[in-house]
């Protein structure tokens, strides 16, 4: 699963598995992970609140990069990294 981006402890990552998937992403923090929409919001799995806060304020700012890395993902091409949240 590629890394696209980390931040304050924060991994990101994507991958695509078949048609059927809605766009989302995959962040990983201690021991926590969890999917998100392309919109930051929480879909599976936990993550304390203050890293779910981090990885919203990251998707907003960074909404386009992953639709086109989700795009790149659908078409088996290599992913680009995304800018952390400073």
């Amino acid at each position: 699963m590629p890394t696209i981006s980390m931040f304050f402890g924060i991994i990101i990552r994507m991958f695509f598995r078949g048609e059927h998937q809605s766009p989302h992403f995959h962040a990983f923090y201690q021991d926590y992970e969890a999917a998100f929409d392309m919109d930051g919001d929480l879909i599976d799995g936990h993550m304390p609140q203050k890293q779910r806060n981090l990885i919203k304020a990251w998707a907003t700012l960074h909404q386009d990069e992953l639709l086109a890395d989700w795009k790149l993902a659908e078409n088996k091409e290599p992913l680009y990294p995304i800018d952390p949240l400073r």
